[in-house]
């Protein structure tokens, strides 16, 4: 990472679906930034990604196996500049766990150039391959979006 470079930190429920698919698509389109991932809950701490969003990546050339699910917590949430919480349910909790001084939240969706206002990046863990499948479509644009946020220095 240069020195123009952020601190993200991908976040949804478990991290085992949404905010993992997040973190290796940002990883793949950019080594200015650091990407990390994590949940709110602590279900799945230490747990692979979910094999569905596995799946979708690999179909993507993509490779999903060094991801390990970890819990956001407040030392993890304060060694990241930038949260990026998958839906608003997300971001209501990081917003009380994070310091606004120092660290800024954001909804992944927002930087959708098709999200057509939508802001939260649907959780495909009780669906389908196809719903895994849409969760990457609308993942990989809304990263691309937020990427170039990051490179014109709107964020």
């Amino acid at each position: 990472m240069n020195q123009k470079g952020r601190r993200v930190l991908f976040v949804c429920t478990g991290n085992i679906c949404r905010s993992p698919i997040a973190e290796v698509i940002a990883c793949s389109k950019s080594d200015v930034h650091s990407f990390q991932s994590a949940g709110t809950a602590t279900w799945h701490v230490g747990q692979p990604m979910d094999p569905r969003a596995a799946i979708v990546l690999t179909q993507r050339n993509l490779d999903p196996s060094t991801h390990v699910a970890q819990h956001a917590t407040h030392a993890l949430l304060g060694d990241h500049d930038l949260v990026v919480a998958l839906d608003r349910k997300h971001r209501e909790i990081l917003s009380r766990q994070v310091d606004p001084a120092t660290t800024t939240i954001v909804l992944l969706r927002s930087y959708d150039p098709l999200g057509g206002g939508a802001t939260d990046v649907a959780d495909p863990y009780y669906g389908t391959h196809e719903d895994f499948e849409q969760c990457a479509e609308h993942v990989e644009r809304s990263v691309s979006g937020l990427l170039k946020a990051l490179e014109s220095g709107a964020l």
